[in-house]
């Protein structure tokens, strides 16, 4: 893969990730429920070119208080206990969302090239629902889809189903065991997803109006899927998605979740700070380690921006957020600081360390966005390591997955 092959993606949550974002002079929090903010958004990211935008979705509330990264492995911030009513907490940061995968198919059609990834948590929900959700926003977009995988671990996220008690090291971390049945459930739940979308064959449909067949019930198919943590039978309500299987990510911290991406992801979000080339290598061995030696992974590196036109104007803005914040503002992720060429340069020595790009986080919205879309990408053009057109229409096309063959149909 050559440097023009860099891909880049958005994660968009909320007015920004920093908290105080809904503070900047620009920030439209009174607009975050509507769909016309959320459009214009993806929007801008289509006009830059990027491959795909992530949209952040959990159980909870976004929490008041403490800095992000306390979820194990596979999120960006905490999630703590509703402190009163209102789109805005006490404790300056956002309170309340909308459900990532609706919001997707909402924009979707509205593109026409940019790849579309909600968050679905898996824990305490079905995949059997969210296949044909996935599904079903693959045939919105016409095969732009994708769905980012994520765990619940909090006992007041796991009371609000009220279906199974958390157990009490896994908040602390102290009950490794706990936590690692959580990802592996998340594995079986990825698994179940790509069976229930290969239910279908690709020409099962017949839809012919003269003979009154519409379904050629020889393609469709059970799964028979039997685990530790589902049992399914299929097939699926939903005719095989337009890509054959949207794109499945994951936001990698630790080993359990390296496992996780190596085992059943297209693309595995990571964050390093100097480390960039061990994380590869260890999302490779559990590649190997799952028998997919063979299958193109992408590794994006997740950064959280505040971009200015000098590294003295991006300090300052930072500084001035963290003072609304009460707080230096940090991440689980490595947080930059700069200009759009210095950030250039990491994504270049990122690219050489082996990962295949990077997913930004705009610490605010929409100024930190416009400044990826119009200083970051022109940079990266004039330097020949990113396009200067979109080249494939599904985002498995521009992340240069091939089409997977179904399992269940006969040669």
């Amino acid at each position: 893969m050559g440097e023009s092959d860099l891909h880049l993606a958005v994660a968009l949550d909320g007015t920004g990730w920093h908290p105080a974002s809904w503070r900047e002079p620009d920030a439209r929090p009174h607009e975050l429920f509507t769909a016309g903010y959320w459009a214009e958004l993806v929007a801008e990211a289509e006009r830059g070119l990027l491959d795909l935008v992530t949209i952040e979705d959990a159980l909870g509330p976004q929490s008041p208080d403490g800095p992000e990264g306390t979820r194990p492995g596979g999120s960006a911030e905490t999630s703590g206990r509703a402190s009163g009513p209102g789109l805005i907490s006490p404790a300056n940061r956002v309170r309340g969302r909308l459900d990532a995968v609706l919001v997707a198919a909402r924009v979707a059609p509205l593109t026409r090239h940019i790849g579309i990834v909600p968050t679905q948590v898996v824990t305490h929900t079905e995949p059997f629902h969210a296949s044909k959700a996935i599904a079903t926003l693959d045939y919105v977009s016409s095969g732009r889809a994708g769905v980012q995988v994520r765990i619940s671990h909090r006992p007041d996220e796991a009371a609000l189903f009220g279906r199974r008690p958390v157990p009490p090291g896994l908040l602390d971390g102290s009950d490794p065991a706990a936590l690692a049945d959580l990802f592996d459930e998340a594995a079986d739940y990825v698994e179940v997803l790509r069976r229930l979308w290969d239910s279908w064959e690709d020409d099962a449909e017949i839809r012919d109006a003269a003979t009154g067949r519409f379904v050629d019930r020889d393609k469709l198919h059970y799964i028979d899927f039997e685990g530790a943590h589902f049992t399914v039978r299929g097939p699926s309500i939903t005719p095989r998605p337009p890509q054959g299987q949207p794109v499945v990510a994951a936001l990698a911290h630790r080993d359990v979740a390296f496992r996780l991406v190596g085992r059943g992801a297209d693309v595995g979000f990571v964050t390093p700070r100097d480390d960039a080339a061990a994380l590869v290598a260890t999302i490779r061995a559990e590649q190997e380690a799952a028998g997919r030696g063979g299958e193109t992974v992408h590794v994006l590196g997740d950064v959280v921006v505040f971009l200015g036109r000098s590294p003295a104007a991006a300090a300052e803005r930072k500084e001035r957020l963290d003072g609304l914040l009460g707080r230096e503002y940090v991440s689980d992720a490595h947080v930059f600081v700069g200009t759009p060429a210095e950030l250039a340069d990491l994504a270049l020595e990122w690219r050489a360390a082996g990962l295949s790009g990077l997913r930004l986080r705009p610490g605010a919205l929409p100024v930190d966005l416009t400044r990826i879309t119009r200083g970051l990408v022109p940079e990266l053009q004039r330097r020949g390591a990113f396009r200067t057109a979109y080249e494939a229409d599904t985002l498995r096309g521009l992340l240069g997955l091939p089409r997977p063959a179904n399992r269940y149909a006969t040669a």
